[in-house]
């Protein structure tokens, strides 16, 4: 009797334990990190870990909190646009916390600048506009530059 039938049963066998491990070890770490608040737009999971919990309490008193909930500004508009943000996001930040690799301040990174940047473009776009008009030095810089606590204090 060939020895292949053997040997791919094998292979077959431990790539079903490898693959049940990984979407064990998946399960276990999307409910343990509370992974079904972050598909809501409920601010409070934005602060489910400790380097998030200023910005949280910094957007509570701000005069965003009546007007924009944390995917409001750092999530881009559409579903597939959105989920793909959250989930890149939130393998990335899972990714920072399991190998303690995270700055103590939180920093943005450039894709996340520019999806919040262009929120703050939509939703102030007559503003924006009129700024632009008038201003020509404002034309081209970005809103954080001078309002960056705006959204958070």
């Amino acid at each position: 009797m060939s020895q292949f039938p053997r040997a791919s049963q094998l292979v077959l066998t431990l790539s079903a334990i490898l693959g049940g491990a990984l979407l064990g070890l998946s399960l276990f770490t999307f409910t343990y990190a509370q992974g079904a608040a972050y598909l809501t737009d409920n601010a409070a999971s934005c602060a489910n870990c400790h380097v998030m919990r200023e910005q949280f309490e910094g957007w509570m008193k701000s005069s965003h909190r009546s007007a924009a909930v944390c995917n409001d500004c750092h999530t881009p508009p559409g579903f597939l646009a959105k989920y793909t943000t959250k989930a890149v996001n939130g393998f990335f930040h899972s990714l920072a916390f399991t190998t303690g690799r995270f700055p103590d301040q939180i920093q943005i990174n450039q894709r996340n600048f520019l999806v919040t940047e262009s929120s703050c473009v939509k939703c102030h776009s007559a503003v924006v506009d009129g700024i632009n008009a008038t201003r020509g030095h404002h034309r081209g810089a970005p809103c954080v530059a001078c309002h960056r606590f705006v959204g958070h204090h």
